[in-house]
């Protein structure tokens, strides 16, 4: 199957789950949809102004997760692991009826989502790809926090690094390649907190629909879930999950290589922003001119100086 053509799922599928902050139960259905429809959300428990556009100037409060909202106040949360999903399986257009303001959280990961794409198939559709190919180097520093992308030739690269005064997350740092590294962990990897920060997370009016079943909690350099942890590098594998499921709010795949500090929804969605407020910093590819461009950069050397 080529990595140049757009790609939709074969068929529908159905899930069901609980919203992690509002802890209603919540029916998913993921359908096909037509080359260049992109990722559509669909509230289909409201009757009008009912669709939202998976976009990221679409982002509004991004508390804890990442809330889309159209131009009529419809909004739906908690949108990232799936979109994780869909950019790691290479999904490009489908819509989501929904019939609730939260995507359900699942098990804190996007392995059920990865699981449902995988057993109805994919379809190749007719209609290439664009390529967003990053022209130049863009960041935002937000006090200790950093997050910055920078071009890089046919690939994605997330290196996140995880500081918490934690004794058992500590300080945690990966690089991941999508070309080239091994998804499984990333997509198996789930939420977390720390035990002490849950009352102030529910006086926010968050985490109604948390558990032991979705979330991985943390009590000093103890992990309260009795089969720990799935991985060794699941905190900082999740962050890099999250990062890829707010990336595809692009729109487009990315050719670019992104570096984060304490980053998370909010920091990803001020560098989207500002990425792509001014036309130099991006262009919109296929792939065969991204190809030239690299050669004609091989053929012709730029030099750095004396």
């Amino acid at each position: 199957m080529s990595k140049l053509n757009q790609k939709t799922i074969r068929e529908e599928f159905e899930l069901k789950g609980i919203g992690l902050h509002n802890g209603v139960e919540v029916n998913l259905i993921v359908k096909p949809a037509k080359p260049n429809t992109g990722i559509v959300f669909k509230r289909i428990d409201l009757e009008k102004n009912n669709e939202i556009h998976a976009n990221f100037k679409n982002v509004v409060e991004p508390i804890l997760c990442t809330k889309l909202k159209n131009e009529k106040g419809t909004s739906v949360s908690t949108v990232e692991h799936l979109m994780a999903a869909f950019y790691g399986e290479g999904i490009d257009n489908a819509l989501i009826e929904v019939d609730a303001s939260e995507i359900p959280i699942m098990d804190g990961s996007a392995v059920d989502f990865v699981d449902a794409i995988r057993s109805v198939g994919i379809d190749e559709q007719a209609e290439l790809r664009k390529f967003i190919k990053v022209q130049k180097k863009v960041e935002i520093q937000d006090g200790k926090k950093f997050i910055s992308i920078e071009p890089l030739n046919k690939d994605l690269i997330i290196d996140f690094e995880l500081i918490y005064k934690n004794p058992l997350i500590r300080t945690r740092r990966k690089v991941f390649s999508l070309s080239n590294d091994d998804l499984t962990q990333i997509y198996n990897s789930r939420t977390f907190c720390l035990y002490e920060d849950i009352d102030n997370i529910k006086k926010m009016g968050l985490a109604k629909g948390g558990s032991l079943e979705n979330a991985i909690v943390v009590q000093g350099d103890k992990i309260l879930n009795e089969d720990g942890l799935r991985n060794r590098h699941e905190f900082v594998y999740h962050k890099i999950l999250d990062c890829l499921g707010d990336i595809m709010l692009s729109g487009n795949r990315i050719f670019g290589h992104i570096k984060t500090s304490q980053g998370g929804h909010a920091l990803t969605n001020k560098l989207l922003r500002k990425f792509f407020s001014d036309k130099s910093n991006w262009s919109l590819e296929n792939f065969e001119n991204i190809e030239k461009q690299n050669q004609n950069t091989l053929d012709n050397p730029v030099s750095i100086g004396a």
